[in-house]
């Protein structure tokens, strides 16, 4: 194990998403017998699933904190706006360095570390975005970026003598195939695509939140609410959601609290529906007629759908929407 100062190991965080780049990046330091733990980072757009299987095939320690309710603010109102999408990159990743750096003088690290590569991001990772999220973060001098240090500013890990800049990287640009390379050298033969991480860079999804924002819709369960099912806005422009299969119907159920209402067919397979905040008469009607449209009962006729508020259930027998007039409802 490498020793710093005293004889004492010393200890790395890295940030870790799961993906390729943060593995390497561990992979490279752990070659230099760094004592490693990753940290992972919960909010409803993202979750640590990938990191926890990372941190098991790399061997080390991983800490999981939830920010949801710092990023939720950030997410409506990024200090250097938008990606592509909804995406606010920098400025969450000037959150999680900052996050991860409270973690690094709580426990005792001795410097952070991600798996970022200049260039590699048009947008997140160009050669000023690192340098004004490592400074806005306040742990810049502490924050090692393996895969590139040699195209990057001497950190302090590396003036110390901490961790050995010779035997640090110096990739750039979006090409992967040293990445890959890399790959097949420390025998890492499982880890996720590059683009399924994050929600808010998911074109259909981005467009749920921008409209669920511009109608007062800010909250976690809000948010947790846009990761399921059709999204549709009735006339008066209450929200109603449709379960797409079993498992979207089950997640919704699961979602269904007091003062909403909760629609399902009763005599044929379908979407169930939720009505977050229940919603007037004409929202209820709305929905049932949601749930016949999207559902397995013959076509043009009447059904009986079940209607679950808070004081029970009851039928109700009603009319499908036209499919041609769903469209203009549909939140796509």
């Amino acid at each position: 194990m490498r020793e710093g100062e005293a004889g004492v190991a010393v200890r790395g965080l890295c940030l870790l998403s799961g993906g390729l780049d943060s593995i390497l990046a561990v992979k490279v330091l752990q070659e230099q017998e760094i004592k490693l733990a990753g940290v992972s980072f919960v909010t409803p757009f993202f979750g640590a699933n990938h990191a926890r299987d990372a941190a098991k095939q790399l061997q080390i320690e991983l800490l999981v904190l939830d920010i949801t309710e710092e990023h939720l603010k950030l997410v409506m109102n990024p200090s250097h706006g938008y990606g592509k999408n909804m995406n606010p990159c920098l400025d969450c990743h000037v959150l999680m360095i900052r996050k991860a750096g409270e973690l690094l003088e709580k426990e005792g690290f001795d410097f952070l570390c991600t798996g970022e590569v200049l260039n590699e991001r048009p947008f997140s990772q160009n050669r000023r975005a690192l340098n004004e999220v490592a400074d806005l973060s306040g742990y810049g001098d502490l924050l090692l970026r393996p895969l590139s240090a040699k195209l990057l500013p001497e950190t302090l890990p590396e003036r110390k003598g901490l961790v050995e800049r010779r035997r640090l990287l110096d990739l750039s640009g979006r090409s992967r195939k040293r990445q890959f390379a890399l790959a097949e050298k420390y025998g890492v033969r499982s880890f996720p695509s590059p683009a399924g991480g994050c929600l808010l860079t998911d074109p259909a999804f981005s467009r749920r939140l921008k409209d669920a924002l511009d109608a007062g819709e800010s909250g976690v369960r809000d948010m947790k609410l846009l990761r399921w099912g059709r999204h549709f806005r009735s006339p008066t422009g209450q929200k109603v959601i449709l379960g797409r299969n079993e498992l979207e119907n089950t997640a919704l159920r699961g979602l269904f609290e007091t003062g909403d209402l909760f629609v399902w067919d009763d005599e044929f397979p379908g979407p169930v529906a939720l009505v977050p905040g229940g919603g007037t008469a004409k929202d209820l009607e709305f929905a049932c007629g949601l749930c016949i449209a999207y559902g397995d009962a013959p076509e043009g006729r009447p059904a009986r759908v079940v209607v679950e508020k808070d004081e029970g259930k009851s039928p109700v027998t009603v009319s499908p929407i036209p499919k041609e007039d769903v469209k203009k409802y549909h939140i796509k």
